[in-house]
């Protein structure tokens, strides 16, 4: 899977689950989405369960960290790292 796909992915699940009157070119990859209030701390765990189940990967508490999950950039990243045990 590219970068861009699963970016794609991230980014349409966000704009249908918590800014579903949001034009999507408003949302952008750096666009930050936990220290600017879009995700709350539930909105979060919605967004940890769908990346599990469309990635295949396990998120453990500790890592849906504001550094992982604050942009679509740093969760395509954070998923890319761990498809590749990296993290």
């Amino acid at each position: 899977m590219t970068t861009d796909s699963m970016e794609d992915r991230i980014r349409q699940f966000i704009l249908t689950e918590f800014l579903p009157r949001e034009k999507p070119e408003n949302l952008h990859n750096d666009t930050p989405l936990r220290t600017s209030g879009v995700l709350d701390s539930v909105a979060t765990l919605r967004l940890v369960t769908f990346v599990e189940a469309q990635f295949g990967i396990r998120v453990e508490a500790h890592e849906a960290s504001v550094e992982n999950f604050d942009s679509v950039d740093s969760i395509a990243a954070f998923v890319k790292s761990k498809m590749t045990g990296a993290s």
